[in-house]
Parts: C-alpha cells; structure tokens; sequence
C-alpha cells in the first residue's frame, strides 16, 4: 500500500512515544514506524522495531528498515526515546551510565537525524524532525548532570543542522521540543531516586501528587499540531507551554 505520510518515532512503546504512535497510526494514510527496546507488534499501517539505541552499531546497521524509500508527500522523525540516567551527583555515577546517557540521548538522535537529512535530501515534500528535548537543557538541577547536558547537546545539534540546511536551502523544518513534565515512567524513575543524589525530590513528588503532570495523550497532540503547522512556528528551540 501507498502511504501519504510517513512517521518515525523513537522510545514508542510508552509514554509520550507510545501515545503520538496511536494517535498518529490512527489515520490510514500515515505509515508509522515505531522503535522501542521491547518488542512492537507490526500491523496495519504500523512497523514496530525492536532495537536498543545504546547499541549505536546496530542502530547504524539496521538503518534501511528505519528510514523507508517512499515517496511520501510528508516524512518525519521524532526523536523521543530519552533516559533521565543514573540521578547522582558527580563522582557517584558509574562509567557505564555516563556513557549510555549520551549515548541514547545524544548519538542515537545524530545519527538518525543525519541519516534523515541524507535519505530524504531533494525530496519534494515536507520533511520535519522533531527532537524532544527538555527544559532541564537551560536549568541546573543537582544529580542530572548527564541528563541536562545531553538535552543541551540535542538543543544545539538541532539548532547547527537547521542553520545548515538553510545555508543550502534544503528544505528541512527541525525542532528541539520541550514537552513538559508528563506523567511517564521516567517521572516514576526520578520519583523514586535517593535524596542525598537530588535535593528537588520532594518537588518532583508534588508534581505528581498535586496532579501538576500533563498526560502523553495532551502532549501528543501538541506535537501532532506541530508537525502538522510548522509554518506556525518560528525558531527551532519550542515549548509545548506556549502553545
């Protein structure tokens, strides 16, 4: 079947992911493809791809089955699968944290994204790429070293390609999204970190008990808006709370 659209999203078996994966699949003109490390079930007009982003050479070697040729009137990547990491201040981090942090939030999203640009280059339809960032990019938040500078980083990437594809006038709309604080598992995660390793504990616990979390599903729709009406936005750093 020929599809209109296609839609490449990362981190879709939950969350923020999980709910812009069925939002979107839910119109049969969009062919969505969905990356988690658990498993997906392929159906209808939804690919699911099982794959752990830390593992950057089989992220590298599976890239045909991510990137489909088309043609398509509109292709996106979003870039959403994040890890909040190990929460501890420096010099209590493992090794092996630090390096998966950047791994998955800052390797993974550079490599898909210029693979994207790569793939998609001269196409005559809308090509968007959405990374999902985080306000904690521009905050200092004890015990989210890794976490802040990472989304720092996909902030920045985000903002250099952008200019770039300008200078040649490529085409490519890019965005570096913040989303909010929604109720996700790895709100669950920094709920549950040790105190000594993160002094603002006790106001990510309110968030949730004063019901101060967005849901996926509100945030999903942002990000489908968008996508839908990049002509609305202007600059490449966004905040879903302003719009």
């Amino acid at each position: 079947m020929n599809y209109k659209n296609c839609y490449i999203i990362t981190g879709a078996s939950k969350g923020l992911g999980k709910a812009l994966t069925d939002l979107l699949r839910s119109d049969k003109d969009n062919l969505v493809i969905g990356i988690a490390r658990s498993s997906l079930k392929s159906q209808g007009n939804f690919t699911g791809l099982s794959m752990d982003l830390s593992d950057t050479r089989g992220l590298i070697e599976r890239m045909d089955q991510i990137l489909p040729e088309g043609p398509f009137d509109k292709v996106v990547l979003v870039n959403n699968a994040g890890w909040i990491g190990e929460i501890a201040h420096t010099g209590h981090l493992s090794p092996e944290s630090i390096q998966t942090i950047y791994q998955v939030n800052v390797i993974a999203p550079a490599i898909l994204m210029n693979a994207f640009m790569r793939q998609y280059d001269g196409y005559n339809g809308e090509r968007i790429i959405v990374n999902v960032s985080s306000g904690a990019a521009r905050k200092i938040t004890d015990g989210w070293s890794g976490y802040s500078a990472s989304k720092a980083a996909l902030n920045q990437m985000t903002a250099v390609a952008q200019h770039e594809a300008d200078l040649k006038n490529r085409g490519f709309r890019l965005f570096a999204l913040s989303p909010g604080i929604i109720d996700t598992p790895m709100q669950e995660a920094i709920r549950s970190a040790p105190e000594e390793g993160f002094s603002s504990l006790a106001k990510f616990k309110s968030f949730k008990s004063e019901g101060a979390l967005s849901t996926p599903e509100e945030i999903a729709k942002k990000v489908a808006y968008l996508i839908a009406n990049p002509g609305h936005f202007t600059g490449v750093l966004q905040d879903v709370r302003e719009f």
